[in-house]
């Protein structure tokens, strides 16, 4: 039996269904801009994907403002601080040198949870397991996009369309390919991911920089634990049992906090390439792109869903400046200003990647480089105060 065609009409339509589709979604309907969100998996899946968990101030302040950021404050763990080793000597990077601010680990699952709820609460449709969706008359005053389910066909016309739909999602290619610029930069190493059911090492994140490797000391909560290893692009997942994973953090992590690992099971385990890519411009006539659609980097530094989230203060500003007054003038002017923050962000994530990974040579100049960068960070007041205030995030 051929779908049933239906034919919708909204405002605006957000692809994607992840974290910064919904918090554009619930940021546009407060403010009465009526939208669709299409997710091309299911509610659950998008539910239980495991993400990073450090949120920057801004982005903290933007889920209070939305109405979705109560249970962030109640339940998330403020952090005025972070480790940074060298070896297997530790110094501390206090955040309040960023005019007091500070973050906050709350993993990025509750975040789309959070805004799950109020999506249910204000009524706001989403269509999930969407497929085939293609974005039509872009170019004019009422695009429409075109999509199936597992039983209808539909036809949404808009005004505008928003593309939060990830590095691998369709926005993007129906951008003039002339249009688009791709900078990429592919780093020479991978990371290790593993959750496990455990209390962390330390109430702060420890960044460890050691010959074998870089080594990440995170948490989720206060029982459970997030860790990283640096790994080499060969390698497979299968050969790193959750032994060797506990083996090799308690070398690189230093020992006076390695000797407090707690071994628990594993929940997750990943291994992750690191890339940088930006995507230029971020709009096209009636088509914006924002997060991971628009620009991905390395997880160092937990920039990923911070950036994600700017690029939706922009882009939500925007379209409710425009539904107000009727001027497009800030819309024209979205991918300049959020690529301004994203080249900022994509420098500071770059710069931390290299300070903190290790090459294969133990002695190159490179590396000895690396070590005096270190040693100076550790005693010098203006480069820790630096640190903070990229760490905590660039003002909007």
């Amino acid at each position: 039996m051929k779908p049933k065609n239906n034919k919708l009409k909204t405002k605006v339509v957000i692809i994607g269904g992840g974290p910064s589709g919904l918090l554009l979604s619930q940021i546009l309907t407060k403010e009465n801009v009526e939208n669709i969100i299409l997710e091309s998996r299911s509610r659950d899946y998008v539910l239980n994907r495991i993400r990073a968990g450090v949120i920057e101030h801004g982005s903290m302040e933007l889920l209070l403002e939305s109405g979705v950021g109560n249970r962030l404050l109640s339940e998330g763990s403020k952090h005025s601080g972070f480790l940074i080793s060298s070896e297997n000597n530790e110094f501390r990077i206090d955040l309040n040198l960023a005019s007091g601010k500070s973050v906050y680990v709350y993993g990025q699952t509750e975040i789309t949870l959070d805004l799950y709820k109020a999506l249910d609460q204000s009524g706001t449709e989403i269509f999930h397991e969407v497929k085939n969706i293609s974005i039509n008359d872009i170019r004019t005053k009422n695009p429409q996009v075109n999509f199936e389910t597992s039983e209808k066909v539909y036809q949404i016309s808009c005004d505008y369309v928003a593309g939060c739909d990830g590095s691998k999602g369709i926005s993007k290619n129906f951008i003039p390919k002339e249009k688009l610029s791709f900078q990429e930069k592919n780093y020479p190493y991978k990371w290790l991911g593993i959750l496990s059911k455990s209390k962390p090492v330390h109430k702060e994140l420890i960044y460890a920089n050691h010959e074998r490797g870089f080594a990440l000391a995170s948490m989720r909560n206060e029982n459970l634990s997030r860790y990283y290893l640096q790994t080499n692009n060969n390698e497979d997942i299968s050969a790193w049992p959750d032994e060797r994973i506990w083996d090799e953090l308690k070398k690189r992590l230093p020992s006076k906090f390695s000797s407090n690992i707690q071994m628990g099971n594993s929940v997750e385990k990943s291994i992750t390439p690191l890339r940088s890519i930006v995507v230029e411009p971020m709009q096209w006539e009636r088509l914006f792109l924002a997060g991971d659609a628009a620009h991905i980097m390395p997880p160092t530094g937990a920039k990923g869903l911070n950036l994600a989230f700017s690029d939706i203060y922009y882009l939500s500003n925007s379209l409710i400046d425009f539904y107000r007054t009727g001027s497009t003038s800030t819309l024209e002017k979205y991918s300049e200003r959020a690529l301004s923050r994203v080249w900022q962000t994509v420098r500071f994530s770059h710069w931390m990647t290299n300070l903190l990974h290790t090459t294969d040579e133990k002695k190159s100049v490179e590396r000895q480089f690396q070590l005096l960068e270190l040693q100076e960070l550790s005693i010098n007041l203006a480069a820790k105060k630096a640190l903070a205030e990229s760490y905590v995030g660039t003002p909007y």
